[in-house]
């Protein structure tokens, strides 16, 4: 990962970055060792996918960073690489904290792998009391789940921009999903299967305990199950 982050120029890509709106998208960023780590996870852990829908804003499959803990590798290592957390500090301008062990996105695989999977336009609203900064890696690409996003939605200043991105396997995206109103298309029938990795980190690991529990109910029904919520470690 060193290596690979050695060609990149920092304050070039933090100038993309705060142009876009707080939103950076590197093809072929992750290292091919790295990349196939990540896949082999992914093979792993495809019988921890807990499935779920809610009608008119997803649908789709997901694995929590508790099931990647007990039965991954390289996505958890690759959370904690020194080396990446210093390249995006330099990027975002933030010094960027670990989530605390108890939330399931801290590090999550989201998988599209039925057609109509997808979710809807949203913020990535978050519950802590400072920012919360979003990372996806792509694992396994397909045709019709596009990212979509609308750049400068909140700032009144610039004109909204439309962009749409395939995230192709070992791509980087990082937004700060409080700014970024954006979705996934539906998958369409007859494709294949779409995966990523979610990453997420916060300025604040703090949460107010009210909020705590709505962030843990939430993400009971509408990514990872109840057991693998509230369930004991």
């Amino acid at each position: 990962m060193s290596a690979a982050l050695a060609e990149r120029d920092p304050d070039e890509l933090r100038q993309v970055y705060e142009d876009n709106g707080q939103l950076l998208v590197i093809e072929d960023f992750l290292p091919e060792d790295v990349l196939g780590g990540a896949l082999e996870d992914l093979r792993r852990l495809r019988p921890r996918v807990h499935r779920n829908h809610i009608p008119k804003q997803k649908k789709g499959g997901a694995v929590s960073r508790h099931s990647i803990d007990r039965e991954g590798d390289m996505i958890a290592d690759l959370y904690r690489s020194a080396p990446l957390r210093e390249f995006l500090e330099k990027i975002t301008g933030a010094t960027l904290l670990d989530c605390p062990d108890s939330d399931p996105h801290t590090y999550a695989l989201y998988l599209y792998s039925e057609p109509g999977d997808h979710i809807g336009w949203h913020f990535d609203t978050s519950f802590y009391r400072g920012r919360r900064f979003t990372v996806i890696f792509g694992l396994v690409d397909n045709e019709s789940c596009q990212f979509e996003c609308e750049l400068h939605r909140k700032n009144d200043s610039r004109e909204v921009e439309s962009r749409s991105f395939r995230l192709q396997p070992g791509s980087l995206t990082l937004f700060d999903g409080d700014n970024l109103w954006h979705r996934v298309t539906k998958m369409a029938e007859g494709d294949n299967e779409r995966v990523v990795i979610s990453m997420e980190f916060v300025t604040d690991r703090s949460m107010n305990p009210v909020r705590k529990l709505i962030s843990n109910v939430k993400d009971s029904f509408a990514y990872f199950g109840l057991r693998e919520v509230f369930g004991s470690r």
